[in-house]
């Protein structure tokens, strides 16, 4: 079985650990890997229809979410890890809570408004809107971000009309604060539809939890409620592996959804070994194709 791991054309440093941690525990079950960077043109419509270029495999490992690359491959009949219809709805995180809403508690959300010339103004009623809907402080998301990046809390009118001024050329959503989860998140893994472990991500000095922004983590164990919207959530999305993100509170909320988690902070913390497992299902899917 040969098996090529596509990396993002400008894949950041923190990606290098997880692409080698693939590629050995796929290659110690007999995989033939290589890994390419996006950055090759390895898809084109060339004469009407769709070609690769050097592209020949079982399966492709798509760590990026480019998703026009995506498509051809999946065009071509390669099978993709994940599949690209789940990594579109797991990059844009306003999608993504609309394909979840009425399966999965998720917080109070209210869409962006998106504006096409830079010096238009947010109108003041949009303003009122979200504030007496949801209140202060409130948390502004660009649609597309990755590592707690895009993240923003506005704790006074005056941030909010900063923020979503700052925001109005890009996708973004206004987002409920949840006061019990401040700083603290629990992060799920989640592969072939089954909850693998989970940690408890901190922070003394962000709202954020993030690990790349200086986040702890800790392993928790991950109650059954959590667990199951988990799986609920991934089989929605059609993922084969994935991070999901909820907030603590009374009630547990889903927050974000990843489709290429990072997972070198999680295996520290937990001592599980998600590259393994992850290639375990990638073997299963293949063979059993």
């Amino acid at each position: 079985m040969t098996g090529i791991i596509l990396v993002n054309a400008y894949a950041p440093v923190v990606m290098t650990r997880q692409v080698a941690r693939l590629r050995d525990e796929l290659v110690s079950r007999g995989v033939k890997i290589s890994v390419k960077q996006n950055n090759t043109f390895p898809t084109a419509i060339r004469s009407g229809d769709i070609a690769l270029k050097n592209f020949d495999c079982d399966f492709c490992l798509y760590l990026d979410k480019d998703k026009y690359v995506a498509r051809m491959l999946e065009d071509r009949g390669i099978r993709l890890f994940n599949r690209a219809d789940a990594i579109e709805k797991c990059d844009d995180k306003m999608t993504t809570l609309i394909e979840l809403a009425g399966s999965v508690p998720v917080p109070d959300t209210l869409p962006g408004l998106l504006c096409y010339y830079d010096d238009a103004v947010v109108p003041k009623h949009v303003l009122d809107d979200v504030q007496s809907r949801l209140g202060y402080p409130v948390i502004i998301k660009e649609s597309y971000g990755s590592l707690g990046k895009g993240v923003y809390k506005a704790d006074n009118r005056l941030e909010l009309e900063e923020v979503a001024n700052r925001l109005k050329n890009i996708p973004h959503l206004f987002q409920k604060y949840i006061a019990q989860s401040h700083g603290k998140d629990m992060r799920v893994i989640v592969i072939g539809g089954e909850v693998v472990g989970g940690i408890i991500r901190s922070s003394d000095s962000d709202f954020r939890s993030n690990i790349g922004l200086g986040g702890k983590a800790q392993k928790t164990d991950v109650p059954h409620d959590i667990a199951d919207m988990a799986v609920k959530a991934s089989d929605i999305l059609g993922l084969d592996y994935c991070g999901i993100d909820f907030l603590l509170s009374s009630t547990p909320l889903l927050c974000e959804v990843n489709s290429n988690a990072y997972f070198d902070g999680f295996e520290a913390a937990t001592g599980i070994n998600v590259a393994g497992l992850y290639a375990e299902h990638i073997l299963h899917v293949m063979k059993n194709r």
